[in-house]
């Protein structure tokens, strides 16, 4: 069942994300836990007419490179995978457990330094027109199943099948969604919970909406998340005033079950916990000044994901606060604008 279920997602990936035509070529990056997936992947681009190559990084010697190979290697791009990024037009990306969220079997410093090359790799692949997808349940290892209280093969299979979405019914929705949000400026009311949070739009926005396409390109938008959707917006920090209380959230130091953050004038004032006040601590140890900053709001778009299954950003209705970490407001009601983006959870 799962390898049909593979086989899906796959042959909507390569038709739907990247549209892949006859003749071109596909690279498909995996590690081992996405093994499977990827065989299904080179399938279905061969039966389309393009030429793939699987790319596998081991976990096991990821792990070992990592806390043994010289610092001066450690997190950098060689000159051979440069010139596989330019002979590629389309990209399959299924990452690995210790490039997750949450995991315990590389330290923050040891994950920064093994994705240094992130900055060079988005360059190279611009350069490349490169068209590529990122699927999220290469993320989900034993320890974050453990934290959400679920097994490892239920998180994949249900990212997996929020994979099978219409990408065109999101691509619609989140221009909808967007349109408010384009103005330069635009007044936000975020409340939950009998709390407001009033905040200024600025800058760039972001579409999730599983489809890799010219406009992404020519915006350096050159990989896509796999399950899709959502819109990000940049806020500007020192607007933010009010009070908000997120849902239960994870973070790198594991799941923060509630929160409640005052801001004035952009300044965080207090956030306090009930039920997890060491993660805030260990959280407040390693952001800037101590404390939270809004960076932008995310609004989710997916009708078929779930709280609960390891992207909580993704869910139609689902309002997220980038903060540092991402906190989540599972039943909010958003205002841009004047207009209602989201009520009671709900898109509008």
């Amino acid at each position: 069942m799962r390898t049909e279920l593979y086989s899906q997602v796959a042959k909507k990936v390569l038709k739907d994300s990247l549209h892949l035509k006859k003749g071109e070529t596909l690279t498909v990056e995996t590690w081992n836990n996405g093994l499977p997936f990827a065989r299904e992947v080179v399938k279905e681009a061969r039966r389309i007419g393009c030429i793939p190559i699987t790319l596998l990084e081991d976990e096991d010697a990821f792990l070992d490179g990592v806390r043994n190979a010289s610092r001066e290697i450690v997190g950098l791009m060689g000159k051979q995978e440069y010139a596989m990024l330019s002979g590629s037009d389309g990209y399959v990306f299924i990452p690995g457990p210790p490039l997750g969220t949450y995991n315990r079997k590389i330290t923050r410093q040891e994950y920064i330094d093994s994705t240094r090359y992130n900055d060079s790799w988005y360059k190279a692949a611009k350069k490349a027109d490169l068209r590529g997808v990122r699927l999220t349940f290469g993320y989900v290892g034993r320890d974050i199943a453990r934290l959400l209280g679920r097994s490892v093969e239920d998180v994949v299979e249900h990212q997996l099948r929020g994979s099978l979405v219409s990408f065109e019914k999101i691509a619609r929705k989140a221009k909808e969604i967007a349109k408010p949000m384009e103005e330069e400026g635009a007044y936000a009311t975020l409340a939950s919970d009998g709390m407001k949070l009033n905040f200024e739009l600025k800058g760039g926005l972001e579409i999730q909406d599983g489809i890799t396409d010219r406009e992404d390109l020519e915006a350096g938008n050159n990989v896509c998340y796999i399950p899709p959707g959502y819109v990000e917006k940049e806020v500007r920090p020192s607007s933010v005033s009010g009070r908000v209380k997120l849902s239960p959230s994870l973070t790198r130091f594991g799941r923060l079950e509630d929160a409640t953050l005052e801001f004035e004038d952009g300044k965080i004032v207090t956030w306090t916990s009930r039920a997890s006040p060491g993660v805030l601590t260990k959280l407040a140890e390693v952001l800037p000044q101590r404390s939270p900053k809004l960076a932008a709001l995310v609004v989710g778009l997916n009708p078929t994901m779930k709280f609960g299954f390891g992207q909580d950003r993704f869910p139609a209705g689902s309002v997220s606060l980038l903060l540092g970490f991402t906190g989540i407001l599972r039943r909010a009601n958003l205002e841009v604008g004047g207009k209602t983006v989201v009520k009671d959870g709900r898109l509008s």
